[in-house]
């Protein structure tokens, strides 16, 4: 795919817009890519990224890339016009925003992200938002500087925020924000395991449904080298392969 351009989000983190000459395929929110990473003679491995969005009118995907290692650097120094091995769509996607008919009932949901792992939040939201869901997004991070793209989660619902240190939205962790007290059909979420497992516990609590997307280290992105395997009721499942997302039901949280 040809990098069309290269957006810096924070100081830490870029959204590459990629785009091609033919259509790009079809992909469900919650889906990833395996990137190659050329130029980096310590990186071996494609780097996985969540799907941040797909603009169906220009014909982009739009990958959100947190800068933490020497491959994911290389990445984030990409300029307009260069090229970038992708394989995708991989993994499987949030179910309820890949059936034809939702599950009943939904009409309001909670997305709920933290740090990069908002990035996938931003096309499910969109996708249950053309759907007719009533969407509202609780995102958090350490500080301010750490909640990303606001500006468009705010197209396409409300926009809850919490940050450690008080510096945006309500303080403390998205668990403690007041928007918790409001009834919810269903709950996505995204981001690190304790927060997701908090976010479980209170849907389990809540008697809500809840699909996490997992973010386990994945290599081959196929289920063939078995690195992200993730104990669940069904037995060791491939995250990669199986997932990323899963209902927090399966999981042995």
């Amino acid at each position: 795919m040809t990098v069309k351009a290269v957006e810096r989000l924070s100081d830490k983190h870029v959204l590459l817009r990629l785009t091609d000459e033919k259509p790009l395929p079809a992909m469900r929110p919650g889906q990833f890519v395996e990137v190659r990473v050329d130029g980096s003679p310590a990186t071996f491995l494609r780097r996985p990224i969540s799907i941040n969005f797909v603009d169906r009118e220009a014909n982009e995907l739009w990958l959100m890339v947190a800068m933490v290692g020497d491959g994911t650097r290389r990445l984030g120094s990409l300029q307009a016009g260069d090229v970038l091995n992708c394989v995708l769509p991989l993994g499987n996607g949030f179910l309820a925003a890949s059936e034809a008919v939702l599950p009943a009932p939904l009409r309001k949901a909670l997305l709920v992200g933290g740090g990069v792992g908002v990035a996938p939040l931003l096309y499910l939201g969109a996708t249950l938002k053309s759907q007719g869901v009533e969407v509202t997004f609780l995102l958090g991070g350490r500080s301010r500087k750490d909640v990303l793209e606001l500006d468009l989660f705010n197209k396409y619902g409300r926009v809850c925020v919490t940050t450690e240190d008080g510096t945006l939205g309500e303080q403390g962790f998205v668990t403690n924000h007041s928007v918790l007290a409001e009834p919810f059909d269903r709950l996505f979420t995204c981001g690190p395991t304790p927060m997701m497992k908090a976010v479980a516990r209170y849907a389990k609590e809540a008697g809500v449904g809840c699909e996490a997307s997992l973010e386990n280290m994945m290599a081959c992105g196929l289920g063939a080298c078995l690195c992200c395997v993730e104990k669940t009721t069904e037995g060791n499942l491939c995250v990669c392969k199986d997932g990323p997302v899963f209902d927090v039901r399966q999981l042995l949280w």
